[in-house]
């Protein structure tokens, strides 16, 4: 059987980085196996799911170019792909599942539940489901069924050890006393996540699990329905977690942790994959910087660390500079429009593509470009606090004898621009950065920018002239 690989995300919001790395994991395997990616979304749960959350998930695998062969909008022999769209389906596997003995209606209400928790705690047992409907007496069944009670559905776990083989954590072992039985469906009738994953796994003829270790104690419940239904389990490979600098698990109090607040802070997708690749995996111990085509060539489950991975922004951003720095002058200046019109500024498609040679090696993310180039693009240039700062620091004169210098210039391109600044900082007695900082403060509004000489070559003459000149007092 070829390799079938599936993420089923629950579409509560933006996919975390931690499960897009799952998400890229299982991708990249399918791809390296020449098999099938399947996207399923895990939708059941109505108090968290939203249309809206749903096409965010969408729109962030597509985003990062995790293209899937079937799925909720591309089909498949296999669907619906939406688990909201599969209850019959669950229902008739759960029919299986009782009349095959492998499940039993189980009538315990949370008060009761709790309060034999308690009790076990108390007398120092390992709290879990103590079994108490898999006989009720018939003549209780009577009562609960008279009055209407409402009832769960439990799955009849089988009171022997488990072991998974786990592809990347080897071979995971539990005691029967471990694995309690489990409710598959709420007295609602709703499925539980234990149940529609094991069913449609089975259904989806999935060959490969491949998801973040905090599900691996869910591994021998799902194993153990889908051979109750007569089935093979998938292979599981369950991936070490993703931890914040300060080691702890990755979450909103490292910030926002969301593929799609990564795609507005303008990083691109080849850095995103390149950097989440890394995350627990790697072609050796000295490759880092790899396409999109390398990784799938290279990847191999055998390779994924046991190890938690370290999310580490420094290291993306430097990535995200390198993908930056890899794209021609047209593609960079089309990335870099949908952040610059967000910022209100109108642009000129020419003289942007101009400016990229300037920025490219400047700019960790493309969110920087509004603040690097909106002095090109508006002249509504007001100096910030630093840069009024300078202004006001300049020697008496120099910025109108900069105006003068700069509009008397027989050729305006940055090495005349350049010639001209420094003999005027000279005649001053300042150093390049110190005669310079004034200009740029006022062509610019900022102490920071792109090379001053380039800057203004972009600009203009008569733009340039006219900041000087109105910083300088008129």
């Amino acid at each position: 059987m070829s390799v079938r690989c599936r993420f089923a995300p629950a579409p509560s919001g933006s996919i975390h980085v931690g499960n897009a790395r799952s998400a890229l994991f299982s991708w990249l395997y399918a791809r390296h196996e020449g098999g099938t990616f399947v996207l399923r979304l895990e939708d059941t749960d109505a108090s968290r799911v939203t249309e809206e959350a749903s096409r965010g998930v969408v729109e962030d695998l597509r985003w990062l170019r995790l293209t899937w062969d079937e799925g909720p909008d591309v089909g498949g022999p296999y669907g619906p792909y939406r688990q909201s769209e599969r209850s019959d389906i669950y229902r008739e596997m759960t029919d299986r599942l009782l009349d095959g003995g492998h499940a039993y209606r189980c009538w315990c209400t949370a008060e009761e539940l709790d309060e034999r928790r308690k009790a076990a705690l108390a007398r120092g047992e390992p709290p879990g489901y103590d079994g108490r409907c898999r006989q009720r007496p018939a003549v209780e069944i009577a009562a609960f069924e008279a009055e209407g009670r409402p009832f769960a559905i439990r799955f009849l776990m089988p009171e022997r050890g488990w072991a998974v083989d786990d592809v990347v954590k080897g071979e995971v072992r539990w005691g029967s006393s471990d694995l309690r039985d489990f409710v598959i469906v709420r007295s609602d009738g709703s499925p539980v996540f234990l149940l529609a994953v094991a069913v449609d796994d089975l259904l989806m003829e999935i060959t490969h699990v491949i998801r973040g270790d905090d599900l691996l104690a869910s591994a021998p419940r799902n194993a153990a329905v889908i051979e109750a239904l007569g089935g093979t389990p998938p292979a599981y490979a369950h991936l070490p977690q993703v931890l914040g600098p300060d080691s702890k698990p990755l979450s909103k109090r490292h910030g926002d942790t969301s593929v799609a607040a990564f795609r507005e802070h303008g990083f691109l997708p080849e850095a995103m994959v390149n950097y989440l690749a890394l995350l627990g995996w790697a072609k050796d111990d000295h490759t880092t910087l790899l396409t999109r085509d390398e990784l799938v060539d290279a990847f191999d489950l055998s390779h994924v660390s046991h190890n938690p991975a370290v999310f580490d922004v420094q290291k993306l951003e430097w990535m995200n500079n390198h993908y930056i720095q890899s794209l021609d002058e047209e593609e960079l200046a089309a990335r870099c429009v949908h952040f610059l019109t967000e910022e209100g500024l109108s642009l000129d498609p020419d003289l942007l593509r101009r400016a990229m040679p300037i920025v490219r090696e400047r700019m960790k993310t493309l969110a920087e470009a509004p603040i690097l180039l909106r002095f090109l693009f508006t002249d509504d240039v007001r100096p910030n606090e630093k840069a009024t700062e300078l202004i006001a620091k300049a020697p008496e004169g120099y910025l109108k004898e900069a105006a003068e210098a700069l509009d008397a210039l027989e050729r305006w391109d940055s090495e005349h621009i350049q010639a001209a600044l420094d003999t005027l900082a000279a005649s001053a007695g300042l150093s390049r950065t110190k005669g310079w900082q004034p200009v740029r403060a006022a062509v610019t509004g900022s102490n920071v920018s792109p090379p001053l000489p380039e800057s203004l070559g972009l600009l203009g003459r008569e733009r340039t002239v006219a900041r000087v000149r109105a910083a300088a007092g008129g």
